[in-house]
């Protein structure tokens, strides 16, 4: 018994295989639960990262090659017997030992303050899926808002700044009561943000003027 033959150039879909709760694979999450953490991501902060080490290689470099020499029976560069007089004959009162130390001091805070904190602070968390964990720039989430308020009647343009907290959006309008425009502002953009699937959804703060005249 033969195949049917399929006509040239044909194609053939191919079967498609859906995922059920319960048969191997846990039930699709809800977007209202939003379980998980909600911190913002963290920064790899390469380009402090790499400054440091570059840093700390030249000076490790620098001082292991004046060591060597001194043991290879050659005289230290000048700079390090410099140094080495200096930080002999200074006072720890010095101006400029106080200088360096609150050089370094600030130095080392601020390395401690980049190694503590996330970063990132342009990308905002959106609730989390089982194994997904996503993230919204805010460029992206005030460029929707924005095209959201412009579609509004009486609404010429808009300005729109997002902040982990909070939404100012700051629109002109050239017809309609303005109290007619905020209020559809808010309903439009309160839906709109709570549609973005944001781990914690801002409030929104909305402003209204009129167009200044030309000339």
């Amino acid at each position: 018994m033969s195949e049917p033959q399929r006509p040239e150039g044909a194609t053939e879909r191919l079967p498609v295989m859906e995922k059920t709760p319960g048969a191997g694979h846990p039930p699709p999450e809800r977007a209202e639960d939003g379980h998980g953490p909600r911190g913002r991501f963290w920064s790899a902060r390469r380009v402090p990262a790499g400054i440091v080490a570059l840093l700390l290689l030249i000076a490790a470099g620098a001082f292991l090659y004046d060591v060597v020499a001194v043991r290879a029976g050659r005289s230290a560069l000048g700079w390090r017997r410099e140094l080495a007089r200096q930080l002999a004959e200074r006072p720890l009162d010095d101006i400029w030992v106080r200088v360096g130390a609150g050089v370094a001091a600030a130095l080392g805070l601020w390395l401690l303050v980049l190694a503590l904190t996330p970063g990132l602070r342009k990308v905002l968390p959106m609730r989390r899926r089982p194994d997904v964990r996503a993230g919204l720039h805010r460029d992206a989430a005030s460029a929707v808002l924005r095209d959201r308020a412009v579609e509004i009647a009486g609404v010429q343009s808009a300005r729109v700044r997002v902040r982990r907290g909070k939404v100012r959006v700051r629109a002109l309008s050239h017809f309609r009561e303005l109290d007619d425009v905020r209020a559809d502002l808010d309903g439009v953009l309160d839906d709109t943000v709570r549609g973005l699937g944001l781990a914690r959804p801002p409030s929104v703060s909305v402003s209204v003027a009129r167009p200044g005249r030309k000339g």
